[in-house]
């Protein structure tokens, strides 16, 4: 059974930093892509950023240049490093892996930024 568990997130005030992380355990062949997502509440769950198996990277518009997303494939874990945040990073951040046939999520990590 696979299992993700994100850890990391906490509160802030705005301009300060957080460093997600979500360990993939399991039996997994391969992994294709790691993302994270954000969702607030009553609003649909939103990429914030992607990174392929080639270390391929995209990111949500209003992150770029302040979130950066890496992955350690020898501990299984994908990270966001989460700079100069803002009061509307706040939310729940799901870590995602895509494998083969399949997806999976986390629980959710919460962070919330105070102006």
């Amino acid at each position: 059974q696979v299992q993700l568990v994100e850890s990391g997130g906490g509160s802030v005030q705005a301009g300060g930093s957080l460093r997600l992380s979500c360990l993939v355990s399991g039996s997994i062949a391969s992994i294709n892509s790691m993302a994270w997502y954000r969702q607030d509440p009553g609003k649909q769950r939103e990429q914030v950023a992607h990174i392929t198996n080639r270390d391929a990277t995209t990111y949500g518009d209003s992150v770029k240049g302040r979130f950066t997303i890496s992955r350690n494939d020898a501990k299984n874990t994908v990270y966001l490093q989460m700079n100069d945040l803002k009061p509307e990073d706040t939310g729940v951040y799901y870590c995602k892996v895509v494998v083969p046939g399949a997806a999976y999520w986390g629980q959710g990590t919460p962070v919330t930024v105070s102006s």
